[in-house]
């Protein structure tokens, strides 16, 4: 089975976001765990290099993107061919209900153009969500939200 960024940033945040691991300091131990997972050596760079990317898009983004109520966000041809209108229409959602504001939204659009992939389906969508979110300081609310809706998609409901 081929791995790809996703797999392994999905992998990397489901196994060290509590471990308050240093992948600075700790990166050759991790990509040594990674490749004893089955990833391969490029998808590891590559996934290392889209968190690097999310850490100083994170850093330029502290200027916040000031948004009417009745803005609209138009998405240019590339990013709908990789956003399905059901992505689409989640990243509305979760604008509307106060879970992502426009900056968010923006550096959750922009990471997803930085995966290799043609498209990503709504279950990875929500994992960058997720990822972005923890990588944002501030609403702790919404991060717990998506991650218990992130959750619930990956290991069943727990009611």
């Amino acid at each position: 089975m081929k791995h790809t960024e996703i797999d392994i940033l999905m992998y990397l945040f489901e196994h060290y976001v509590d471990d308050e691991v240093e992948f600075e300091v700790d990166q050759d131990r991790v990509k040594l765990e990674l490749r004893d997972s089955g990833f391969d050596d490029l998808q590891i760079s590559k996934a290392f290099d889209w968190l690097y990317g999310l850490a100083s898009a994170g850093e330029e983004s502290d200027t916040p993107i000031s948004e009417h109520a009745t803005s609209v966000r138009i998405y240019a041809s590339e990013e709908e061919a990789k956003l399905d209108a059901e992505c689409r229409g989640f990243l509305h959602f979760l604008a509307e209900v106060g879970v992502l504001d426009a900056t968010s939204r923006e550096l959750v659009i922009d990471r997803v153009m930085a995966l290799e992939a043609d498209e990503v389906d709504i279950a990875q969508l929500k994992w960058i969500v997720l990822m972005v979110l923890f990588n944002r300081p501030g609403p702790e609310q919404a991060f717990m939200w998506v991650e218990d809706l992130v959750m619930d998609d990956t290991y069943g409901c727990r009611h």
